[in-house]
């Protein structure tokens, strides 16, 4: 059984024990755009909040979600909007 994006970034991201963690798949908002893909799964917004990303930089901030997440699931997604905050 194949494993949605979705419930795949909820997981990896899980690491960060977040206070706070909301997951949308904005998909089917860009059918017919460049990178979209008739089965979906391509457009994701993630907000995130947890106590260890207080004392970083945003840009540090969004590096450790990127390598939670892994270069092989990054790949299959065309467009991550990240809203990470401490």
């Amino acid at each position: 059984m194949k494993i949605r994006v979705v419930d795949e970034i909820r997981q990896k991201l899980a690491v960060f024990c977040p206070a706070q963690l909301q997951v949308e798949d904005e998909s089917a908002l860009h059918e017919g755009h460049a990178g979209a893909r008739p089965e979906g799964e391509t457009h994701f917004r993630v907000m995130i909040r947890a106590a260890e990303f207080a004392p970083l930089s945003r840009l540090e901030r969004q590096r450790r979600v990127h390598a939670a997440l892994g270069a092989p699931l990054l790949g299959r997604i065309h467009a991550l909007a990240l809203d990470v905050d401490g």
